[in-house]
């Protein structure tokens, strides 16, 4: 069902430096970014992918486009001008709740990203997340916000890491100034990396796929039934080191 006052931006690009087009790697017949979309379906009519205006992002429009799925290019560096422009296009407003994930996270589980926006609308904040002081594997994360407060930041922030993560502004920089709210798993599952930006997070990726015969269709707890139990998933990535953000 239609949500007009949610938009659930994906920020999308092909020039990773670690894993070139991994966005778009081959995955259960589809694209990374095909099964994202899968894994998000409850939220297929607010998504809006932001992607880059470089020339490379080709590829991703043209997979939107065949898909129906609306999107945005913008500034490649800029990430916060992405996503305040693809708000302006769309129509946002102050009140309007927006959701910030990325296109590296396949396996994201709309269950949780639907426990954020509750805690967002329930608790009145101008932020929450699933992130900060991680308890939920790496690739669950989930970012929701206040149009009012990403247009704030937008106008606001003046350091490049602040431009170019989007949110550094409200929850660290500037986090006095914003009602903030955290979400906690029941356990501590931080060890587990479940996002991707080298080659052996993919294969990662792949192996829980293939767990689930490639079905998008599976919850989190049988995906951390599946990290308990067959503990070779994350000896595959367990090295890669998260780049800072």
């Amino acid at each position: 069902m239609v949500n007009s006052n949610l938009f659930v931006i994906i920020q999308a690009r092909m020039g990773s430096t670690r894993l070139h087009g991994k966005v778009l790697l081959p995955l259960c017949g589809k694209t990374v970014l095909e099964m994202m979309f899968e894994r998000l379906k409850p939220f297929a009519d607010n998504i809006i992918v932001a992607t880059t205006d470089d020339g490379s992002e080709e590829p991703i429009v043209k997979l939107c486009e065949r898909l129906g799925v609306r999107y945005h290019r913008g500034d490649t560096d800029d990430v916060l001008s992405r996503y305040y422009e693809a708000g302006v296009k769309y129509g946002a407003e102050d009140s309007d709740t927006i959701v910030r994930l990325t296109s590296d996270c396949p396996l994201i589980d709309p269950t949780l990203v639907q426990q954020v926006i509750d805690r967002f609308r329930q608790s009145g904040c101008d932020y929450a997340s699933n992130v900060g002081k991680r308890t939920y594997p790496r690739g669950m994360d989930t970012e929701v916000f206040s149009f009012a407060a990403l247009q704030k930041a937008f106008f606001q922030a003046r350091e490049p890491f602040e431009r170019e993560h989007v949110t550094p502004y409200i929850r660290d920089t500037h986090k006095s100034e914003f009602h903030i709210e955290r979400v906690k798993d029941s356990r501590d599952n931080s060890k587990y990396r479940l996002t991707l930006d080298e080659f052996d997070d993919y294969k990662a990726i792949q192996k829980v796929y293939n767990h689930f015969g490639c079905s998008a269709d599976f919850t989190y707890e049988q995906l951390l039934d599946a990290l308990y139990e067959k503990q070779e998933i994350h000896a595959l990535n367990a090295h890669v080191e998260q780049k800072k953000a």
